[in-house]
């Protein structure tokens, strides 16, 4: 076995069935893949993807355990070495499996790879970006980031060219490729987990600084392709209502104090 596809699933049985057929339909190069669909207790029949798709493993948890531990318990279930956390809002293109796989494989220093992100139209997903100032999130919230472009421009890496492979701070955690287990130098031994304090947002960040603290690359690859259907839940009200009447801004904020309580106010250049 090459490779474990970890699906988390929260309401979104229809985009789950795409998904699948999206990967179902892609080249995967030879290599050989499971697919694992964790279930955070949403409510959904599954009978129909069961049937269509009978290959698919899928495990139900009692509980919604939020982004992170979901995924988490996929990785766990996992029986390949390399695991592939995939939305299950994303499409994938041609070879996209193959070519994220083979690049990890062949670039030892690197620990985690993702693709370009495309929106459903088309167009480009800013889907890789530059550790977060304590003020960003505040700055997308809020009308604030209006009066301070320059800085929303550098989070979101606006001024990268998005057609060539490079080392990122961090990658959206909608489609992201690594090692269930990692050799270090000195014997240590690094098994790359969401942090489960995170219920959800911010986990993908912190993961990815998981990688870079232990000395491993972070890549954006292009040659990979994934439209990914994203949607800005948090950030469907205003910011002066949000906390009163969103549940996910009021994770978000709280997944960004914890971020921060973690691993400090001053952005980390690793590379």
């Amino acid at each position: 076995m090459d490779l474990s596809i970890i699906i988390v699933n929260y309401k979104s049985q229809a985009k789950l069935a795409n998904c699948l057929e999206s990967i179902a339909a892609s080249e995967a190069g030879g290599l050989s893949y499971e697919i694992i669909v964790v279930d955070n207790a949403s409510g959904d029949n599954l009978d129909g993807i069961k049937v269509r798709w009978p290959e698919t493993r899928i495990i139900f948890s009692p509980k919604n355990l939020g982004m992170g531990a979901g995924n988490n318990l996929g990785i766990e279930a996992a029986r390949a070495s390399v695991v592939l956390v995939l939305n299950p809002d994303t499409l994938i293109h041609a070879d996209a499996l193959a070519v994220l796989f083979n690049y990890l494989k062949n670039n030892p220093a690197v620990g985690l790879v993702g693709p370009k992100l495309l929106n459903s139209d088309g167009s480009l997903q800013f889907s890789c970006s530059r550790f977060p100032r304590f003020f960003m999130p505040f700055l997308r919230r809020t009308s604030l980031g209006r009066c301070f472009k320059k800085e929303s421009a550098r989070f979101i890496m606006d001024d990268f060219d998005h057609n060539y492979t490079s080392p990122v701070d961090w990658l959206m955690g909608s489609c992201i490729m690594f090692r269930k287990e990692i050799n270090l130098p000195g014997g240590r031994l690094f098994r790359p987990r969401f942090d489960e304090r995170y219920f959800m947002y911010f986990e993908d960040t912190d993961l990815a600084r998981q990688f870079w603290y232990n000395g491993l690359q972070v890549i954006y690859n292009p040659a990979a392709v994934v439209i990914h259907d994203h949607q800005r839940q948090s950030a469907k009200y205003s910011w002066y209502l949000a906390l009163f009447v969103d549940k996910l801004a009021r994770r978000h904020i709280s997944s960004w104090l914890k971020y921060f309580a973690k691993w400090g106010f001053k952005p980390r250049n690793y590379k």
